[in-house]
């Protein structure tokens, strides 16, 4: 399964990942903007991410989907927007997995476990909106992490 989570340190999705993966000890990574830029502040030095050359947000995110294997991205909304729409953008450039995911779907959990089964994903990039954006996406993110990544393996469905 995923030996390391990358995100971007931005509020909401991208900490929900980080949180996750400190929590667990599970190796963390990622790019963030110069002077750990984030919406509330300079990113905490507990999470361990590079700054990138440029304070410009794209630029991490560019980085992030280049130094992953695949890309999740969550959002409370069906559609996505800003820094989430750059992120799937990059990914399909690219040509790296990438995958979307929203309360709506059912079995998010399942949807990423299969996602990264399918893919061999050894470093998942997490993205998605910031908690001003979208308060509640941490939530989320952390909810379906927890299923689709903790416990015991699970075989792919079929079909």
């Amino acid at each position: 399964m995923i030996a390391k989570l990358v995100s971007g340190g931005q509020t909401g999705a991208d900490r929900a990942a980080l949180d996750f993966a400190l929590d667990r000890g599970l190796p963390h990574g990622g790019w963030c903007p110069r002077g750990r830029r984030a919406e509330d502040g300079p990113l905490p030095a507990r999470y361990r991410l590079r700054e990138t050359p440029s304070d410009d947000y794209a630029q991490r995110t560019e980085w992030n989907v280049r130094d992953s294997d695949g890309t999740v991205t969550f959002s409370l909304a069906a559609g996505l927007g800003g820094g989430s729409n750059l992120t799937a953008e990059c990914a399909k450039r690219m040509g790296k997995p990438w995958l979307h995911l929203t309360p709506a779907d059912p079995e998010p959990d399942r949807k990423l476990h299969d996602f990264v089964a399918t893919h061999h994903l050894a470093t998942l990039n997490v993205a998605g909106p910031r908690a001003s954006e979208e308060p509640g996406v941490g939530a989320f993110v952390r909810a379906v992490l927890e299923a689709a990544l903790d416990g015991e393996e699970r075989k792919p469905e079929s079909g």
